[in-house]
């Protein structure tokens, strides 16, 4: 089949999807496209890269991208940074009551600026900060939508439709959707995005949500219109997904995506629902297995058997470098800064060689790189409350509330052997975010059953009425 044939049919494809899952209850408004342009150029790559298809870069030029940074992405960011700024002041009554769900976010943000004053590079990670920043506010516009969990399972179902079967269509029929080993020549698939990582941690925030979507489906034995089409899409979807984690190999997705998905199944038994100090030992449990198996070196056959060794591929080399280049262990290096100048340097001549890393593979190890010790702290407060506060969702049986709990320990989990704690354009760090500043909110019916309840409610009014008059 030819790609232009092949593209014709993944454009059919992805409209018959929006067309099956298509709602009849009125949707979020026209400022959530703000976030999810923010959302799909984080889940894919950077609209530089978009525009530079086909062009070999250097390692030397890679070095001064990772310093310097992109002018078009830069602007593009600035500009929707702006436009949700503006959408959140109009909201400024919606925001001001919720801003409880941001401070420990917004404290370490805080420190991250404090932390501008000792960075040997300021202006870069002040640019960087700005940018990290804009992932709270487009958070914070879609949670302040008039209907939030609308508009959630809308910007979700926006990013899987079209970045799912992109990336099946550019790995089998586009060069740039794959790329080869410098030494064995091994095919690596990357799908819309830059790196097999970065497809992995899309294709496991995707694939959690549709299964997320059938589990609660199933739950639910109420009669919903158009719920077989619902279901197929999300059938379709998690059937791409799996296809798409076989073939990029990131193990790192794989096991978040099974650990995410007992979690998910575990929330719905009754030992669980019905014990209250159950929950706590399934998460106790769900982040000490791989801390087990990947820190500790428990079981190394099961490390074996995911193609790894007890070197996580080298990130233990990556890993002692990072501690010895590390100025100051209390306050580091400064927000987004470990990985410039003569450390950068250091790192590629010392230990990658021919790649350029920009992260230490290991989240809490790059808060501690860029922040110190006092950063790992904060870090602690952001994650402590972003449990204590998914937990009390749970309980109080919101929507949505176990699919915020398992992006919430996938943000845990994968952050071992990759690095997104506050990291500009981490699928996963953005979901984290979602699922700690969760406003709790009442479930959202459908506008069918919606309108039942008007008329029902209008009936016994009339009744009422009828009665008083009579009377």
């Amino acid at each position: 089949m030819s790609s232009v044939v092949a593209t014709f049919i993944c454009c059919f494809g992805i409209v018959g999807l929006f067309w099956l899952d298509r709602q009849r209850h009125a949707g979020p408004s026209l400022a959530l496209w703000i976030p999810q342009l923010w959302f799909i150029l984080a889940c894919s790559r950077p609209l530089g890269n978009w525009l530079n298809l086909g062009t070999e870069v250097d390692v030397s030029a890679a070095s001064r991208q990772i310093s310097e940074g992109s002018s078009i992405d830069r602007a593009v960011s600035t500009a929707l940074i702006v436009l949700g700024a503006i959408v959140l002041f109009n909201r400024r009554r919606t925001l001001t009551r919720n801003m409880t769900n941001y401070r420990p976010i917004l404290l370490f943000l805080i420190y991250c600026m404090i932390s501008l004053t000792w960075s040997d590079f300021p202006n870069i990670a002040f640019k960087r900060l700005i940018r990290e920043s804009g992932n709270l506010i487009m958070i914070a516009v879609m949670w302040t939508e008039a209907r939030p969990l609308i508009a959630l399972k809308t910007l979700l179902a926006r990013t899987a439709y079209t970045l799912i079967p992109l990336s099946i269509l550019f790995c089998k029929y586009y060069s740039f959707g794959r790329q080869y080993g410098l030494w064995t020549g091994d095919a690596t698939y990357t799908g819309v995005t830059d790196d097999k990582n970065a497809l992995g941690a899309i294709c496991l925030i995707c694939g959690v949500a549709s299964m997320w979507h059938l589990l609660a489906w199933f739950d639910d034995r109420r009669h919903q219109p158009r719920r077989p089409q619902h279901e197929t899409v999300q059938i379709v979807i998690l059937g791409m997904v799996i296809y798409l984690l076989v073939i990029a190999h990131s193990v790192t997705a794989v096991s978040c995506a099974v650990l995410a998905a007992a979690v998910l199944f575990a929330l719905r038994l009754r030992i669980i629902t019905g014990t209250r100090p159950m929950v706590h030992l399934v998460m106790l449990t769900t982040i000490a297995i791989p801390v087990a198996i990947a820190l500790v070196g428990v079981s190394p056959g099961i490390l074996e058997a995911m193609g790894r060794d007890s070197t996580l591929t080298e990130r233990t080399l990556i890993w002692s470098s990072v501690i010895n280049l590390v100025p100051n262990q209390w306050v580091g290096t400064g927000y987004g800064s470990f990985w410039l100048g003569q450390r950068l340097d250091a790192m590629i001549t010392n230990v990658t060689h021919t790649w350029v890393p920009n992260q230490a593979h290991n989240g809490y190890l790059e808060i501690f790189a860029n922040l110190g010790w006092i950063g790992v702290t904060l870090l602690g407060v952001v994650v402590l409350w972003g449990y204590v506060k998914v937990i009390r969702a749970w309980r109080r049986k919101a929507e949505a509330s176990d699919l915020m709990i398992a992006y919430f320990v996938i943000g845990v989990i994968s952050n071992i052997s990759e690095a997104s704690f506050f990291r500009n354009a981490i699928p996963v760090w953005l979901f984290f975010m979602i699922a700690v500043t969760m406003p709790l909110v009442k479930e959202e019916r459908s506008s069918d059953e919606v309108s039942k309840s008007v008329r029902s409610a209008y009936q016994v009014a009339t009744r009422v009425a009828e009665s008083a008059w009579g009377a």
